[in-house]
């Protein structure tokens, strides 16, 4: 079968790139905290809720970048583990998550681990890399007071 010669730079596409990418990032979080039971996406929930306090589900979407309905499934096994809690807002509709103590003290126990991954991987990709995800995903890049990189 001959390629199309313009489809050969499709190849190189970022789309498909930063997507791979992104699960191999996953892939790394998700190895390093599976001894504290959770994986990646309970932990980026968990340090959200612990820096922002309880939030509405519709404003931790927003502010996570996730679509509403995986939020919710993510929530809802978050909540199974006992490591978030969910109660009616002040609007019948809302619905408001929060940190439990359990899930404060997986968090604690878990940053660790999180903090040498994170360095090891933007070790591995380069700081300026690492600037520029941030930057692209809307975040910020900025040193912490330890020197590393964060959003």
């Amino acid at each position: 079968m001959t390629a199309d010669p313009g489809l050969i730079e499709t190849a190189q596409c970022l789309c498909l790139a930063s997507r791979r990418a992104a699960r191999a990032i996953t892939r790394n979080f998700d190895a390093a905290l599976r001894p504290h039971g959770i994986r990646a996406t309970q932990f980026t929930l968990l340090a959200t809720l612990e820096l922002k306090g309880p939030q509405s589900i519709g404003a931790l979407a927003e502010f996570m970048g996730a679509d509403r309905t995986t939020l919710t499934r993510n929530l809802a096994v978050a909540e199974e583990q006992s490591l978030v809690a969910i109660r009616a807002g002040d609007d019948a509709r809302a619905r408001i998550a929060s940190i439990t103590a359990h899930g404060r003290q997986t968090l604690k126990r878990a940053v660790p681990v999180w903090r040498t991954t994170q360095t090891a991987l933007t070790n591995a990709i380069g700081i300026g890399t690492a600037d520029a995800l941030r930057q692209l995903s809307g975040g910020r890049a900025a040193r912490n007071t330890q020197g590393e990189h964060t959003t």
